[in-house]
Order: C-alpha cells, then sequence, then structure tokens
C-alpha cells in the first residue's frame, strides 16, 4: 500500500512540475509592478526578516494547490509589521496586491525536496540573501516520510537545519511545523503513526535547540485540521492556507520587533 503512494505522490510532483514551469513562462510575459513595490534585492533593512523554508507546501502552485505565505503576507500588514519575506526562489502564481502593496515573493519552498536536500542547499542559498532573524520551518521531514527514507536520518537533519542557522545567527528565532497530516484516505495506520512521531519529535527537538538567545518554538498545526482544507492529498486549498497562516500569526505576533 504505501507503494502505490510513493508512486502516486511521485507522479504528482512531475505533473507539478511541468505545470509550474509552464506558469513561470507565462508569469514572465505578465509580471507587472505596483506603485509601492519594494526593489528586488538580496538585502533588507527590515527589522523582521522572514524566511518561509520548506517543501511544495511552502512554495504553492496556485491554482492547484496554495501556500499559506499569501494569507499570512496579509495578515502580517494589517498588523502593521515591519517584515520582509527572503529566499532565493520567487512566487509564481499571480495574487493581487493589498493594502497597495505587491505580494512578497520570495520564500525558500522547494517542491518535493527532502529534509537533507533542504540542509544541503542551505550554504548557497544563504550566500545569495541577507540573513533571516526569524525561520518558518514548513512541514519538517514530510517528504522524507512519504519517500520512506530512514526516519533517523530525517532527525539529524533537522537537528542539523536548526544548527546551520543558529551558527548564522545566534539570535534567530525558528518557528518549527508540528506537521499537519494528509487527507484521511490517503493516512494509512503506518503512516499515520510516524506523522504522531513526527509531531511528538519536532516537540523535543524544539525544546532541547532553545537557548537563552535562541528560540526554537514548536507550532501546532496538526490539532483541528481538516480534510477540507486540502486541495489533494496533501496540499492546502485556499481555507487550509489561511489555517496555517493563522496558526504561523498566532506565534508570530508575540515574537516580531
Amino acid at each position: 500500500m504505501m507503494l502505490n503512494f510513493i508512486k502516486h505522490t511521485a507522479f504528482t510532483r512531475l505533473f507539478f512540475v511541468l505545470i509550474s514551469t509552464c506558469i513561470l513562462l507565462l508569469s514572465c510575459e505578465n509580471e507587472t509592478t505596483d506603485q509601492q513595490s519594494p526593489p528586488d534585492e538580496n538585502t533588507s533593512d527590515s527589522l523582521n526578516k522572514i524566511m518561509p523554508l520548506g517543501a511544495s507546501r511552502v512554495q504553492g502552485l496556485t491554482p492547484f494547490f496554495e501556500s499559506y505565505r499569501y494569507p499570512l503576507w496579509k495578515a502580517l500588514i494589517d498588523g502593521g509589521w515591519d517584515f520582509d519575506f527572503i529566499g532565493t526562489e520567487k512566487e509564481i502564481g499571480s495574487y493581487p496586491s493589498y493594502e497597495g502593496f505587491s505580494f512578497d515573493r520570495d520564500h525558500q519552498g522547494n517542491d518535493g525536496w527532502t529534509s537533507g536536500q533542504i540542509l544541503d542547499h542551505l550554504p548557497t542559498a544563504l550566500s545569495e540573501v541577507t540573513t533571516p532573524d526569524i525561520v518558518l520551518f514548513s512541514s519538517p521531514g514530510g517528504n522524507d516520510i512519504l519517500d520512506e527514507l530512514p526516519y533517523e536520518n530525517v532527525l539529524d537533519n533537522i537537528n542539523d537545519i536548526i544548527d546551520f542557522f543558529q551558527d548564522l545567527n545566534p539570535d534567530i528565532v525558528i518557528l518549527i511545523e508540528q506537521i499537519a497530516p494528509g487527507k484521511s484516505s490517503f493516512m494509512t495506520p503506518e503512516l499515520t503513526a510516524i506523522f504522531d512521531q513526527a509531531v511528538l519529535d519536532v516537540e523535543t527537538i524544539a525544546q532541547a535547540q532553545t537557548n537563552d538567545d535562541s528560540q526554537v518554538i514548536p507550532v501546532n498545526m496538526f490539532e483541528g485540521f481538516e480534510d477540507r482544507y486540502l486541495a489533494d492529498d496533501i496540499h492546502y486549498n485556499d481555507e487550509g492556507a489561511e489555517f496555517i497562516a493563522q496558526r504561523y500569526y498566532e506565534v508570530l505576533q508575540s515574537i516580531l520587533e
């Protein structure tokens, strides 16, 4: 049964890669700039430089499925916060302007990437963008679990990712998701068990990695998450993106400067 899920996931990823390439080509032709859009730079003077980090749940692929980044961006604007999303990746979809601002397209989400791929790419990515103050670490190890990679390696990679950021910025704050599940029809008992274990392990990692200077904060994305929040087996629809964004915002309000 798990093998069927893996084959399904691999096919889905290939489909989304092809679609995203088409959307990227179209977006390059139709991209416009609003009056108050920030310059497309690799540096930022914001008090709160926020890196959305992860895989497809961060990247999104509108109109097929959504990232939480757009509703979170709007919530942060409504809150009057000084912030800047950073990353080497750019949103390829089209989102409406809000309160006179164009959507901040920067992020560090890559469809299909495992925790090992994220870790391996971080030195290159952080050489190209400014150092973040806050990291939103989405669905840590989610693709590793779907690909049936060794779970012990997942935990090592998550710890190493946190170590990397803390070495780079000793005062960094890392919000790490306690992962939201996939659709109930997709979640076998075996898959549910390892997702549940990951929720517990993220809590343990956050406690162990928090120090006097750097907070690592688990964000509960699993309680209250429902099938109606999903566009497919694992990705968010509009309502799911709003749910995840609100969970992040509740924590961000207490740590933003």
